[in-house]
């Protein structure tokens, strides 16, 4: 199959959404690759910095975004641990899942469990598995521990409400109005205040103690704020810059404060840890399998109608996971 032209949604130059056509690109599978014919992709807001060449990663255009997809195994080399026919979701690295097929290395593949669809499915790999990876092991989530939960109604957001409630936490979801508290409440933030005074909001609710841990997407502001409303060691959890700016930390606050700062790059650690992909994997059906863990779908579009779907993530008009239908 070296060589076989795959219809992708294709950017051409990184100047953002409106650069992203229809098109094809050469797919070449290694020997030791899964090869998939994807069903949907998730939209990620790594794949929106990658049309605008913001990414950390910035491949050589032509290229297709696309981290994460959910498909069905075309073919699988011996050992894979899948096999041809198999459910399953994969991480594409750093883009290229915007394509009917794709081909990725075994370590990045998870079977998909029998009582999730592909729309619902895809959003258990980038989302989730930075959730979880974030709160479980570079967070030390214990239960009992109260965590706060900025742009909770978003794909990130819902994802890290659902894991932080599955592994035994209070959570408390911060969105920016009324309509998106009812999506946090859905993903079952049981606590949900509005960012218009949710800095006094999460004071009264912690009795002026704070909260131990802080899932911060958005950046800014909102994270310069939240350093004071973390208890003695606790920590914050810098996921993500979706407000723009990259804050700056005094180191003394951390010192004077005892409280971490704890960096979360899933993606880039997965070259430094093979195994993650499958073990955060593993634990993440057994929470579907527990009922904690049910990521939910906001929109979806047809791959032609990916350049819109990043456009709305870009405009902030999206709740829960967007998602392309490629089949």
């Amino acid at each position: 199959m070296r060589g076989e032209d795959v219809r992708s949604l294709i950017v051409s130059e990184p100047t953002g959404p409106d650069a992203v056509r229809i098109g094809s690109l050469s797919l070449s599978p290694a020997p030791d690759d899964v090869v998939i014919d994807v069903h949907t992709a998730g939209v990620t807001f790594p794949d929106l910095l990658l049309t605008h060449g913001r990414y950390q990663v910035k491949p050589e255009p032509p290229f297709a975004p696309g981290l994460e997809v959910a498909g069905i195994v075309r073919s699988a080399p011996a050992g894979a641990g899948v096999a041809p026919g198999d459910r399953v979701i994969a991480f594409t690295g750093h883009g290229g899942g915007y394509a009917e097929t794709v081909a990725v290395p075994a370590q990045h593949v998870v079977p998909v469990p029998d009582t999730m669809g592909f729309d619902e499915a895809v959003g258990l790999m980038v989302n989730y598995q930075t959730a979880y990876f974030g709160l479980a092991e570079r967070g030390r989530l214990r239960a009992g521990e109260t965590v706060l939960v900025h742009g909770a109604a978003g794909g990130v957001g819902t994802a890290a409400v659902q894991i932080a409630r599955g592994l035994g936490a209070r959570v408390l979801a911060v969105v920016s109005d009324e309509g998106k508290a009812g999506i946090a409440r859905e993903a079952g933030a049981e606590e949900v205040v509005l960012v218009g005074d949710w800095i006094d909001e999460v004071g009264e609710r912690t009795a002026g103690e704070g909260v131990d841990l802080v899932y911060d997407p958005v950046g800014g502001d909102r994270f310069d704020a939240s350093l004071r409303l973390i208890r003695p060691q606790g920590r914050i959890l810098v996921i993500g810059f979706a407000e723009g700016r990259i804050p700056q930390i005094a180191a003394n606050r951390l010192l004077l404060r005892n409280i971490d700062a704890v960096g979360v790059a899933w993606g880039h650690y997965v070259p430094h840890d093979p195994a993650l992909i499958r073990r955060v994997g593993g634990k993440l059906n057994e929470l579907v399998q527990a009922g904690h863990v049910r990521p939910l779908v906001g929109a979806t579009y047809a791959l032609e109608d990916g350049a819109q779907a990043l456009k709305d993530l870009e405009a902030r008009k999206t709740v829960g996971k967007s998602v392309l239908r490629l089949r």
